[in-house]
């Protein structure tokens, strides 16, 4: 069992299952045991990071664009304006490239990317591939919270090199806790999802809470900021709430968990410094009671410095998910269930 705010393993420890894979990828999985994954990964990031003279920087950004497939006139900031190629990684969006859809109560995709596995929360387990279950518990590394989304539904999302970098809130809320868990960095790719066991609970991650609020609280105009409206977070019926002597029981919210990934420099949050892939780091974790920061639904938290995995856990009771096939493509913004509170 995972010592609390402790990935089940720290190391690069090749003690893995690796029957899945085969010939090459199996070749290319024996490699990775042996690389100190970590490091190479700060090193990379260090790398994109670099600023080189204006035309070599301006050339080097269109030359990955077009080798990844990157939507460059979705940028708010012109190539130029970009001072290494890790600030285009990590670029904003012009204004109204990713309208959101529904209403208040419209739950939508935090991310671009692509759909991975989803379903139901059941035995306290979730699918990492299909054949291949792993522990909510070992995920959020507290057995007493995992229990809290048993009947729950779970959500996997992939970004991809070409995927815009940032995430936002799938719906309006307060974060109430964040928790960095330091770990290894594997790839999230077949290699990863098919020859590490517990893949997600392994990887350096940020375990973020998102309660829910009664009422509406959006995005203004331009997508930027939050709008009019406002959250009440006072006990109230429906999800969350009990008759009887016992009172108001506690949800723990979404559980929005930030996974790191081979070559990911770092994930980093907008409202606190914590951030993954820190040299010799140890758990970190932040209560923020009456500071919780609040957000409108659809409004940025964080940024992956190069693409991984968004993994959502939702209460029973208070998110109605909206699954699709593995692979199905989606972006920030899209509908992807309804708030029930």
């Amino acid at each position: 069992m995972p010592k609390l705010g402790v990935s089940p393993t720290t190391s690069d420890s090749n003690e893995h299952s690796v029957a899945p894979l085969r010939g090459l990828r199996r070749a290319l999985f024996v490699l990775l045991t042996l690389l100190p994954k970590n490091a190479m990964s700060r090193a990379m990031g260090r790398f994109t990071s670099m600023r080189l003279p204006g035309p070599i920087q301006r050339a080097e950004i269109r030359l990955f664009a077009a080798l990844a497939g990157v939507a460059i006139e979705e940028a708010r900031d012109d190539v130029a304006d970009f001072a290494s190629l890790q600030q285009f990684f990590t670029r904003a969006l012009r204004p109204g490239a990713r309208p959101l859809e529904g209403d208040y109560k419209t739950l939508v995709s935090p991310c671009d990317g692509a759909w991975g596995e989803s379903g139901a929360i059941e035995s306290g387990t979730m699918m990492q591939v299909k054949g291949r279950a792993y522990r909510v518990a070992d995920l959020l590394c507290d057995e007493d919270l995992a229990a809290a989304y048993e009947g729950g539904c779970y959500a996997t999302f992939y970004l991809s090199p070409r995927d815009y970098h940032r995430f936002h809130t799938p719906t309006a809320g307060r974060i109430t806790r964040v928790e960095y868990v330091p770990g290894a960095l594997w790839p999230v790719n077949s290699i990863g999802l098919l020859g590490v066991d517990g893949l997600f609970a392994q990887n350096e991650r940020l375990c973020a809470y998102l309660e829910l609020g009664h009422g509406a609280l959006e995005l203004g105009p331009g997508a930027l900021e939050p709008g009019p409206g406002a959250l009440d977070f006072s006990p109230g019926e429906g999800a969350g709430a009990q008759s009887g002597d016992s009172g108001p029981v506690s949800s723990p919210g979404i559980a929005m968990i930030a996974v790191g990934a081979t070559m990911v420099g770092s994930v980093r949050l907008t409202f606190d410094e914590m951030r993954t892939n820190v040299a010799n780091g140890s758990p970190e974790r932040r209560d923020f009671a009456a500071n919780a920061p609040t957000f409108a639904r659809g409004e940025e938290w964080g940024t992956f410095e190069f693409g991984s995995t968004i993994v959502m856990l939702t209460p029973p009771g208070e998110i109605e998910l909206d699954s699709r096939a593995t692979g199905t493509a989606l972006r920030l913004g899209e509908a992807i269930g309804s708030v029930c509170r």
